[in-house]
């Protein structure tokens, strides 16, 4: 079956327009992932609907919905998108260069404490690599190139993806010697019942793990709650609650200190992951390694 070079001239960036417009929901949303403005945006996809003579979107109220005909061709431009981030990874993967660029993904607290003595050490070593940090709590996609090597708190499944753990990390339950100074030091379970906990959006997550080590929490011990983890932390040392900490990070702070140890260690794991093809570029293999031997160390 030969290639229909009319189908060749079809304009990409007009489809990622429609796909970005599509998956995040309005075009201020798909102009900022996108990195340009919202006329210019708006352009592209009412240059692609008069090309393909079809209308794509439909407003509703202040959003956007996608038309029968949106959402029919909605599956052809996102695989033409893993495709195209598929090329991108393969190309990548080609480079014999120890020069240009890696993104790294890792959650907030990581990005904060652990990452910059490693990069710092690195940039020193290979001083043309440059390095971009994602500090962020959500996992970047590897597959559409959103990162090149994510730290993560779990083994990935992607057969495309290649994981390496690092370590377990030990967290225990700590609060600032001001709040248990005012709210009395727990020296048994049933003390922590009546205690107050900083929260994450997911805190019925909290409230099971705890409950399961004899713990009888409910939402009310929870009166302050924060996604963020660098928040979390600051929380955590002034006094608002308890909270979890990593042992190896709770040890540099003076002002806070383990509550009931005898509870024992809630234990995280640690994988680096790459994706398949990136793994044969020599920058970015480089920088793996590098994080592998670092963190390894940095128990």
């Amino acid at each position: 079956m030969g290639i229909d070079w009319k189908a060749v001239d079809f304009d990409w960036n007009r489809a990622r327009a429609f796909l970005a417009t599509a998956e995040l929901g309005s075009l201020s949303a798909a102009a900022k992932a996108l990195n340009c403005s919202q006329p210019t945006l708006s352009r592209q996809v009412n240059a692609l609907e008069r090309e393909l003579k079809v209308v794509l979107f439909e407003r509703v109220g202040k959003g956007l919905e996608l038309t029968p005909s949106g959402v029919e061709l909605l599956e052809c431009v996102r695989n033409m998108g893993n495709a195209a981030s598929h090329f991108s990874i393969v190309a990548s993967g080609k480079s014999e260069s120890l020069e240009g660029s890696v993104c790294i993904s890792a959650s907030e607290i990581m990005a904060v404490y652990d990452l910059p003595p490693i990069i710092s050490k690195l940039r020193k070593i290979e001083p043309k690599i440059t390095i971009e940090v994602i500090a962020s709590n959500t996992s970047s996609d590897l597959k559409r190139r959103e990162a090149d090597i994510a730290l993560r708190a779990y083994r990935p499944t992607q057969p495309d993806l290649i994981a390496k753990k690092i370590r377990d990390d030990d967290f225990f339950l700590y609060a600032a010697t001001s709040y248990l100074e005012t709210n009395g030091n727990p020296t048994v379970i049933d003390d922590l019942n009546s205690a107050d906990f900083i929260g994450i959006p997911e805190t019925q997550k909290v409230i099971s793990i705890l409950n399961q080590r004899g713990l009888d929490l409910t939402s009310d011990n929870f009166p302050v709650i924060t996604g963020n983890h660098t928040v979390y932390w600051e929380l955590v040392k002034q006094g608002a609650g308890i909270g979890f900490i990593q042992e190896k990070l709770g040890k540099t702070e003076s002002r806070v200190e383990k509550v009931l140890p005898a509870l024992g260690a809630f234990s995280s794991e640690l994988w680096l992951v790459t994706h398949r093809e990136l793994r044969t570029n020599r920058r970015i293999r480089r920088v793996f390694d590098f994080l592998d031997d670092e963190l390894a160390q940095n128990k």
